[in-house]
C-alpha cells in the first residue's frame, strides 16, 4: 500500500511540474510561436492525434449520400478549383506562395483521400480546423457542394497529373443547389457565424472569445440601443438588412460588406438582441 502511494504521489508531482514547466514557457514567451519555426515532435504529434479522434467521434454519425455520380465529382472539381487547389495543391500543380509558408503545412488531399473515409472528409470541410488555416466552409458552401468536393476527392488519387490537368480545363460552372428552405434566427449559431466572419476582429463583442477590439463600437448592450449606424431603427429586420449590405443604409460606412447569407445574417441578428 505504501508503495501504491509513492508511485501515485509520484506520478502527481511529475504532471504538477511538467503542468509549471509549461505555464512558465508559455507566460515568459520561450516557446517558439513563429510560422517559420516548426512545433516540436512532440506537440506536433499530439495535434495530430487530437484532431485525428476529434474528427473521427465528430463525424461517427454522419450519413454519406451516394458520391458515384460523375456529375457530382465534376461540380466537385469546379469548386475544388475554386477554393482548395490555392492551399492544398493538385497533381502536378504547387500551392500558391502563400500557402507555402502556413505553419501547419495544409495537407496534400491525395493523401488525405486515401487516408479518411468521405464522412471525416466532409466533417473537415464542413467545419474546418482551428489554429490551421482551414476555414469552415459551411458558412460559404452549401452541404450538397460540400459532398461534390468529396466525391472529386475519392478519384482525386487516381488522377495524373495530365488528366488533371485536362479535367480541371474542362470543368464547367457548377450545377446550381437546390435552395434550402429559411429557418429561424438561432442565437448560437450566429455566435459561431460572428468568428467565420471576422467580426471578432474589430468589435468587443461579450462571450465572444478574442472579440476584445475597439476598431468598431462595441457591441455590448446593441440590442437595447435605438438605432443601428445611428439612422435604422434597432429591429431584428433591420440588423438584418445592415449586416447584408452596410453601404445602402448608410453610405461610406467602414462597416464592410462581408457576404453573409440571409441565413447567417439572421441567425447573428438573432445573436446580437440578446445583448442588452
Amino acid at each position: 500500500m505504501k508503495n501504491w502511494k509513492v508511485a501515485a504521489l509520484t506520478v502527481l508531482a511529475g504532471a504538477a511540474g511538467g503542468a509549471g514547466l509549461g505555464a512558465a514557457a508559455v507566460y515568459w514567451g520561450w516557446y517558439d510561436v513563429s510560422a517559420t519555426a516548426s512545433h516540436t515532435i512532440a506537440v506536433h504529434r499530439l495535434l495530430d492525434v487530437a484532431q485525428v479522434q476529434a474528427v473521427r467521434r465528430r463525424a461517427a454519425d454522419i450519413e454519406v449520400p451516394d458520391l458515384d455520380d460523375p456529375v457530382r465529382a465534376r461540380n466537385g472539381l469546379a469548386l475544388y478549383q475554386a477554393h482548395c487547389v490555392q492551399c492544398h495543391g493538385a497533381p502536378g500543380v504547387a500551392p500558391e506562395p502563400y500557402a507555402l509558408g502556413l505553419n501547419p503545412a495544409p495537407a496534400a488531399l491525395v493523401g488525405s483521400a486515401r487516408e479518411r473515409p468521405a464522412a471525416d472528409i466532409y466533417w473537415i470541410v464542413r467545419e474546418g480546423i482551428r489554429m490551421t488555416g482551414m476555414p469552415a466552409w459551411r458558412y460559404r458552401l452549401t452541404d450538397a457542394e460540400i459532398w461534390d468536393v468529396v466525391a472529386f476527392m475519392r478519384v482525386l488519387p487516381a488522377l495524373s497529373p495530365r488528366d488533371y490537368r485536362a479535367q480541371a480545363d474542362a470543368a464547367g460552372p457548377t450545377a446550381r443547389p437546390q435552395a434550402v428552405a429559411p429557418r429561424v434566427g438561432d442565437a448560437a449559431a450566429g455566435r459561431d457565424a460572428l468568428q467565420q466572419y471576422l467580426c471578432a476582429t474589430c468589435h468587443a463583442i461579450p462571450g465572444v472569445a478574442g472579440a476584445n477590439h475597439d476598431v468598431g463600437p462595441p457591441l455590448a448592450g446593441i440590442a437595447s440601443r435605438p438605432y443601428i449606424a445611428g439612422t435604422l431603427p434597432n429591429t431584428q429586420a433591420n440588423m438584418q438588412r445592415w449586416l447584408l449590405a452596410p453601404d445602402s443604409i448608410k453610405p461610406g460606412s467602414a462597416m464592410p460588406d462581408l457576404g453573409l447569407s440571409e441565413q447567417d445574417a439572421r441567425d447573428i441578428a438573432a445573436f446580437l438582441d440578446t445583448l442588452r
